[in-house]
């Protein structure tokens, strides 16, 4: 399940239901070659780094350009695949384990509908919370501005993750995304899991175009488009939300 609710300017809400992929990295499905283009793709072309290289070799460059080394921990990835064609990522989140499959750290790889993307690589505390800067034009009715605050539940039987945007002096919650799921059953076939859940990708865009009018037609203002960030990562602090 996935829900968005904007607190600031204007009271907004919506959920709906949505599959995700949690794949881990040393074992990306790889559809047979003449049905590559319908069936769920996991391409390094969609993702951080070097479209030329696998997944894992790019995370594992990226973290170590930041220090990082999992020395062969394992990294799950929760993301929609490319179908059809098209795929469209708000965010991909990857877990990245030591090899006692403790969590060391997570990249949120963020993009918007322009096109932009960019990583932020967070160490979560035991509860699994950090904090970072918001660096990256997401949304067309929010400034860059403001911090995350980030959970990232240890992905197992239950998925869930929860990023809420605060702002102003002293900070308040803006919007508050969260991503809850149950692991489903494992299905027979690679194929009939993706025969399932067709053009995802393209259901995510029209809904979140959907939402951005109905917000533009109770004439919340746009604000302008700043350059991009480099699509690299923002360091993160530790988390002072409260324990619960």
């Amino acid at each position: 399940m996935i829900r968005h609710t904007r607190t600031q300017a204007v009271r907004h809400d919506f959920r709906y239901r949505h599959v995700m992929w949690l794949v881990d990295l040393a074992a990306v499905p790889d559809p047979p070659r003449p049905f590559r283009r319908w069936l769920p793709q996991f391409a390094a072309r969609d993702h951080l780094g070097d479209p030329g290289a696998s997944i894992r070799e790019n995370v594992d460059r990226f973290l170590a350009d930041h220090g990082i080394d999992l020395s062969g921990g394992r990294v799950l990835m929760l993301t929609n695949p490319r179908t059809m064609g098209y795929v469209f990522n708000p965010i991909t989140v990857y877990w990245c384990h030591e090899p006692d499959d403790s969590v060391r750290a997570v990249i949120a790889e963020v993009h918007n509908t322009f096109g932009d993307r960019h990583c932020y690589l967070v160490e979560p505390d035991a509860t699994g919370r950090a904090e970072t800067e918001k660096q990256m034009y997401v949304s067309p009715f929010f400034p860059v501005d403001g911090r995350y605050a980030m959970r990232f539940g240890p992905p197992g039987e239950r998925v869930d993750v929860s990023i809420t945007l605060r702002r102003d002096d002293p900070p308040a919650p803006a919007l508050t995304a969260t991503l809850t799921g149950r692991r489903g059953r494992t299905p027979r076939s690679f194929t009939v899991a993706a025969l399932r859940r067709p053009g995802s990708s393209l259901r995510v865009i029209a809904l979140i175009h959907w939402q951005a009018l109905q917000l533009w037609l109770r004439r919340l203002p746009l604000v302008p488009r700043p350059a991009a960030p480099s699509p690299t990562h923002t360091p993160s602090t530790p988390s002072t939300e409260p324990t619960r």
